[in-house]
């Protein structure tokens, strides 16, 4: 098994992690050699003890504990038990967030403050936690999305604010904990296929995704495991110069030349 010497005994707390990007970044950081404690989401109908397993069948270990980031008290006990079960905290991602499909003209106060509670303001519960019991060297990174970090996309206004505000969140952060030794990054994902973008009520489904593929450089659609492997460097020693950064992830899809 090969295990990355910068990684090796390092904790990463991780929020979404029953299913999608943080499942997957939970079973990199195992392969390297790291620990994870995984925030889910009860209502979730992935099971989060099938991330466990894969953790522990890679050699690692996984704590799963109930999380919904619209409450600073259950983000804030995600992060002790981190320090409580591993004596330590190193990396914190914020994979969290929901998906609604909602048209202007059909968009509600609640549903607009719903959207930006989780896949925002979670994100800024989860780095107050974390961040607070991190030691010089840590490490954060928050997922965005292409959706709001670089394109728009019709009935989605609510979603893509959130996805684009957390860029401005992740540069400020750099900037301020850059004092303190931690990392401050942010992926942007592009068409990539999890649960999340399989849903064909709020996302673009299977067939969608596979009309999506025909125009993307690489000529698919990307997986969580890629995404994951990003984080995963952009959470270790090879990239401790790098902070305050959006990567995108998208096979070439931002730079087509338009057809």
């Amino acid at each position: 098994m090969n295990r990355d010497d910068e990684l090796e005994g390092k904790v990463a707390v991780i929020s979404g992690g029953a299913s999608g990007i943080g499942r997957a970044l939970a079973v990199a950081y195992a392969r390297a050699g790291a620990h994870s404690v995984v925030g889910y989401f009860p209502a979730d109908p992935h099971d989060v003890g099938e991330t466990v397993a894969a953790v522990e069948a890679e050699g690692g270990r996984c704590e799963a504990v109930e999380l919904d980031v619209r409450s600073y008290e259950q983000t804030e006990r995600l992060a002790r038990t981190a320090r409580d079960t591993f004596g330590r905290l190193d990396i914190a991602v914020a994979a969290a967030g929901i998906l609604r499909r909602r048209s202007l003209a059909e968009m509600t106060d609640s549903a607009w403050d719903d959207m930006l509670t989780v896949d925002l303001s979670g994100v800024v519960r989860l780095f107050r936690s974390c961040a607070a019991r991190m030691d010089a060297g840590g490490a954060m990174v928050a997922v965005s999305s292409i959706s709001g970090g670089v394109y728009g996309w019709q009935e989605h206004s609510h979603y893509a604010a959130a996805k684009a505000g957390v860029l401005g969140l992740c540069r400020s952060l750099a900037v301020e904990l850059a004092e303190r030794g931690i990392r401050v990054n942010a992926v942007i994902p592009g068409l990539i296929e999890s649960p999340q973008s399989l849903d064909e009520v709020n996302s673009l489904g299977p067939d969608g995704l596979r009309e999506a593929a025909k125009i993307i450089p690489a000529g698919r659609v990307g997986t969580v495991d890629e995404t994951a492997r990003v984080i995963r460097f952009l959470t270790s020693g090879d990239a401790t110069y790098v902070t305050g950064q959006s990567i995108v992830v998208d096979g070439g899809l931002t730079v087509r030349w338009p057809s």
